[in-house]
């Protein structure tokens, strides 16, 4: 709890990743636990919101995911986030690290191994699970974020690590009190050895 003294009431945290590394059920798990707490927190769930904002232009023929418009993404959260509210606000989703308006950019990474095995619960394609594996060794989530936020980009690996575990590494690096530089976590030699 004595770390919770440091967190400012107004933290904008955005955590992202490649699907499957955990990121809905931290951020849900982050927000009960800060509301637990005495914060005013609240989730925002950047797919449901480029929905409700009616920012999805169509659906990739191939690939079969949302086209979202992402400029217009942008303009919305941050005109969420810049509502002048005191909440603590958590932004969770594959899309939030290619916004701007986060106080902490945090990207949740997976050993390709487990994530294998947590995208092939949820029925993906084969070409979608290699797709998914590929970008996770290739750390693009943290690269793509890396451009909008630079050295501010915080990157924590979930692979052996309970929710709670990364719920409290993440209220580290809110406060201050850890630094997770992108570039510490290294999953290429699973894509060498394929």
């Amino acid at each position: 709890m004595s770390i919770l003294n440091d967190l400012s009431k107004d933290t904008v945290i955005f955590i992202s990743g490649t699907p499957c590394t955990g990121k809905t059920t931290v951020a849900a798990n982050l927000n009960d636990y800060l509301s637990q707490n005495g914060f005013d927190s609240k989730l925002i769930k950047i797919n449901d919101f480029a929905i409700e904002n009616d920012l999805v232009l169509g659906e990739d023929p191939d690939k079969f995911y949302k086209v979202i418009d992402i400029g217009g993404l942008n303009e919305s959260l941050n005109e969420e986030i810049n509502q002048g509210t005191d909440d603590i606000i958590i932004v969770e989703g594959h899309l939030s690290h290619l916004c701007e308006g986060a106080d902490k950019m945090i990207v949740l990474r997976l050993n390709p191994i487990i994530l294998k095995g947590r995208l092939e619960e949820r029925n993906y394609s084969a070409s979608k699970i290699q797709e998914n594996l590929e970008a996770e060794a290739l750390a693009v989530c943290s690269a793509e974020a890396y451009e909008i936020y630079g050295d501010e980009v915080s990157e924590i690996d979930g692979t052996e690590k309970s929710i709670e575990e990364i719920r409290d590494l993440i209220l580290d690096i809110a406060t201050d009190n850890l630094e997770c530089p992108v570039g510490s976590i290294d999953y290429m030699e699973w894509l060498l050895n394929q």
